[in-house]
C-alpha cells in the first residue's frame, strides 16, 4: 500500500516563516557545537598566498582552454576544449563563489570581493541578493519559510535534481530573477532577506550583468556565429 505524499510548500512566506519561528527553528541556538576559542581562531586564520595561488591557476586554466575553444571553433576537436571550459566556467567557480562570499578564502577583503563578483556573474548569481540569500542559508539551514536554497524538496523531484548538475533550472530561474531585477523588481522572497539599503545594489548589479548578456548576443548576431554565446554565458 502506497500513501501519496502531497508537494509542500516550500515559499519564504509569512506564514512559513511565523511557523518557523513559532517551532523555535528561526534564528535557533540548540544545534550549534561549541568550539574552543582558541580553537577557532587558528581554524579561521587566513592567508592571500594559497588563495592567489590557485586562483590564478583557475584562471589560467580557463583563458587556456577558452583560447582553445576559440582556435579550434568549427572542428570536432573544439569539444574537448569546449567541456573543459564549461566545467572550469560552470562549476569550478561555484566553490570561489562560496568561500570569497563568506570571505574565507583570502586574508584581504577587496580580493574576496573581487573574485566573488566574478564568480557570481559566471554561475549567473546577483551578487547582491545572493550574499544575503547564502548569509539566511546559514541562519536558518534547511528551515522551510526562512531558508531560500533548500536544494532538495520533499517529496523529491528526482528529474529536477539529476537536471540541476548541467544547471538546467539554475539558468532559467536566474535568468528570470535578473530581468525582474534590472526592471527595479525584487521578488518576494529577496524582499523578505535583501535589506532596504541593499536593494537598489541588487538592482544595478543585475543591469551590469544583463548589459554584458545584451552584448555578448549582439556579438553574436554581428559575427553570425554562436562562438561568444559558448564563451559567455
Amino acid at each position: 500500500m502506497t500513501t501519496d505524499i502531497p508537494p509542500r510548500d516550500y515559499q519564504l512566506s509569512d506564514k512559513n516563516a511565523q511557523q518557523a519561528f513559532d517551532r523555535g527553528l528561526a534564528s535557533a541556538e540548540w544545534y550549534h557545537t561549541d568550539v574552543d576559542r582558541k580553537v577557532m581562531k587558528a581554524l579561521m586564520k587566513r592567508s592571500d598566498g594559497p588563495a592567489i595561488r590557485d586562483t590564478l591557476i583557475w584562471l589560467c586554466l580557463l583563458v587556456a582552454s577558452g583560447a582553445g575553444v576559440i582556435v579550434l571553433w568549427g572542428s570536432w576537436w573544439v569539444l574537448p576544449f569546449v567541456l573543459i571550459y564549461g566545467v572550469l566556467y560552470g562549476s569550478a567557480c561555484d566553490a570561489r563563489w562560496h568561500e570569497c562570499g563568506h570571505g574565507t578564502a583570502f586574508k584581504t577583503a577587496w580580493m574576496n570581493d573581487a573574485v566573488y563578483q566574478f564568480a557570481s556573474f559566471l554561475v549567473m548569481r546577483n551578487p547582491v541578493t545572493w550574499r544575503w540569500s547564502h548569509a539566511r542559508h546559514h541562519t536558518d539551514t534547511v528551515i522551510v519559510g526562512r531558508d531560500a536554497e533548500i536544494a532538495v524538496m520533499r517529496p523529491p523531484d528526482l528529474l529536477k535534481v539529476v537536471l540541476n548538475f548541467v544547471g538546467v533550472f539554475d539558468v532559467w530561474y536566474s535568468m528570470k530573477a535578473l530581468l525582474l531585477n534590472v526592471g527595479g523588481v525584487l521578488q518576494e522572497h529577496e524582499l523578505s532577506f535583501v535589506p532596504e539599503p541593499e536593494q537598489g545594489k541588487a538592482v544595478a548589479a543585475a543591469r551590469v550583468h544583463v548589459v554584458i548578456y545584451a552584448a555578448t548576443i549582439v556579438a553574436a548576431i554581428v559575427l553570425g556565429s554562436w562562438l561568444p554565446l559558448i564563451l559567455i554565458g
